[in-house]
């Protein structure tokens, strides 16, 4: 069962760290963007440490309270929710 959560976790920071970089260069390019609900979605799917290296990393949501404070939020929902059932 740990297996797939390590395999989930992988995938899908990559898939958020990647939607993360394509919609600042579509910024960049007046391009349709990817929705502020589907970046915060992956995020809270189990993508925040993706996101949160995504978003410094490309300079990218920056300045959006919600993002600055609810992608570290849900990080460190998602740390407590693993230790708690790690040691449950």
């Amino acid at each position: 069962m740990e297996r797939w959560i390590w395999g989930w976790l992988a995938v899908i920071n990559i898939v958020t760290f990647l939607a993360y970089g394509l919609d600042k260069w579509k910024a960049r390019h007046h391009r349709w963007r990817i929705s502020e609900g589907m970046l915060l979605f992956l995020a809270a799917a189990g993508g925040s440490a993706g996101a949160l290296l995504a978003m410094y990393g490309f300079r990218h949501k920056t300045k959006h309270r919600k993002f600055t404070a609810g992608v570290p939020a849900i990080l460190c929902a998602q740390i407590a929710l693993g230790m708690a059932v790690m040691l449950w």
